[in-house]
């Protein structure tokens, strides 16, 4: 009989520990407001110049960024600068295992 009486309050407690776990988490939510932003000032690549200036003043601008014309100016150059093609203008091939004998 003792046996059964410890096995239920060991699961009482253990419920009640959990259930006071859940309430914790729930009443300390963080919302968005609340979470920080960790921005570096000096994200480093290239040397400070205009272009570089007008994409951090972009980013800072957030979802309004999408309506100012600079901002997808200086998008589309930085994505053309990226994305440049090679100076043959074709891209490289892989070498030819054609040159290659195998042994067995």
């Amino acid at each position: 009989m003792d046996l059964k009486i410890a096995a239920r309050m060991t699961a009482v407690i253990a419920i009640g520990a959990g259930l006071t776990a859940t309430l914790m988490a729930i009443s300390q939510r963080q919302g968005p407001e609340e979470t920080p932003v960790f921005r570096s000032l000096d994200p480093g690549g290239e040397p400070e110049n205009e272009a570089r200036r007008e994409l951090i003043r972009c980013r800072d601008l957030g979802a309004e960024a999408l309506k100012d014309k600079a901002c997808l100016k200086a998008w589309l150059e930085s994505r053309r600068r990226f994305l440049k093609p090679s100076q043959s203008g074709e891209p490289a091939a892989p070498a030819s295992r054609a040159d290659q004998t195998v042994k067995p």
